[in-house]
């Protein structure tokens, strides 16, 4: 592996009724998934076919990636998650149901410390059984995340997280997250600010810096909805000051209609499924297939992977 900051390239499982609106936050219109289940009676996979093209995009261009998958997927989706890991691909948990952890508005804790690390437990226990894969990597769902949490992680034996996004728009995390930038680091304990001595790591989101205003870069949404260049300008500045991610769902390369309201459709999804590939494709050939990498690439015991006695994100 060389010397120059590398590119995690990642992808977000989860289907169309793991979204906010439909389960998972306190305003959902389901309260869990179980519900969901429960009550649907019409149609609801509409990932099998998109993760398919998503591993066949993957396989074109000649990379590898690691995917954060919600761990209901198993339950829901027979051998979709052992055929990605088949594919070569490094499988990381994204939850148990993509339920908020803490309370989007108030940034509080959504579940009890035990109650939340019985979750995990389950989540990672369904992901290895799935797909033969020790579990060591953990994306907070809907990437609202806490210091706390990482403890909680740490404790289970996961040794990195990917969940924060430092920006001038939003805040998704319970702190200020002074000091962070787009460069993996070593947290403190119970906090998400750099400093730490353990071996556990956060691997952040890219930013574009434009006279001290960050703009998010990080992907997902904003492959259907932001400016490509500008996705393309925060990765080549992220890139800059070290190793950074890059992430996108499934769904956002989805060329069908979801069953949810239509303004949603209408802003998010509809018509934007070839878009999001298209800039997909070309943010991966921009950075250059020899530097994108899955996240177990990057970590090595908990902390990043060094080279010639530097850390990679030198």
């Amino acid at each position: 592996m060389s010397n120059r900051p590398k590119l995690a390239l990642t992808i977000d499982l989860e289907d169309w009724y793991h979204l906010p609106p439909i389960t998972g936050a306190p305003d959902s219109t389901f309260e869990s998934v179980e519900q969901f289940f429960e009550e649907w009676n019409g149609r609801y996979d509409y990932l099998t076919a998109p993760t398919e093209r998503t591993l066949n995009i993957l396989d074109d261009i000649g990379v590898r990636a690691t995917f954060f998958v919600v761990a209901d997927i198993v339950d829901h989706y027979p051998g979709l998650v052992s055929e990605i890991a088949k594919r070569g691909h490094d499988i990381a948990c994204h939850g148990l149901h993509h339920a908020c952890a803490i309370d989007p508005d108030t940034k509080r804790p959504g579940f009890e410390p035990d109650e939340y690390q019985d979750r995990l437990r389950t989540a990672r226990k369904k992901l290895e059984q799935a797909s033969g894969q020790e579990i060591a990597g953990f994306r907070a769902p809907n990437a609202y995340v806490g210091g706390w949490m990482l403890d909680v992680l740490e404790e289970l034996g996961f040794v990195y997280d990917s969940s924060v996004a430092r920006n001038s728009l939003y805040n998704k995390t319970d702190s200020s997250l002074e000091g962070v930038s787009t460069n993996p680091y070593v947290p403190c304990k119970g906090e998400l600010r750099p400093g730490g001595s353990r071996r556990f790591t956060e691997l952040p989101w890219p930013y574009y810096d434009i006279g001290g205003i960050k703009l998010p870069a990080g992907g997902g949404p904003l492959t259907r909805l932001a400016p490509e260049r500008l996705l393309q300008a925060g990765v080549r500045q992220s890139l800059q000051r070290g190793t950074t991610i890059f992430y996108f769902h499934p769904l956002d390369i989805c060329r069908e209609s979801f069953p949810v309201d239509d303004s949603i459709q209408r802003l998010f999804w509809k018509g934007r499924g070839k878009r999001a590939e298209n800039c997909v494709r070309n943010i991966i050939n921009t950075v250059g297939v020899d530097r994108v990498v899955g996240c177990d690439e990057l970590i090595t015991n908990g902390t990043p992977l060094t080279v010639g006695g530097r850390e990679l994100k030198q």
